[in-house]
């Protein structure tokens, strides 16, 4: 899993202001993980929008 490409593709910066504690919360996983602290917030919002499909007004299908 750390070798794996979280950030492909074109880029783009996000600024944003969130909870300080969260802040050190992700400095610390990534010294733990060894992931960037982008690869580890792209995991989350990633695995965030698989869970909420509906807030992007996707339907997904079922076999």
């Amino acid at each position: 899993m750390k070798n794996q490409k979280y950030n492909d593709g074109e880029l783009a910066k996000l600024d944003i202001m969130i909870d300080k504690k969260m802040v050190e919360n992700l400095s610390i996983m990534s010294k733990n993980s060894g992931l960037a602290v982008e690869d580890i917030v792209v995991i989350a919002l990633k695995r965030y929008e698989s869970s909420h499909a509906d807030y992007m007004r996707v339907v997904p299908e079922l076999d």
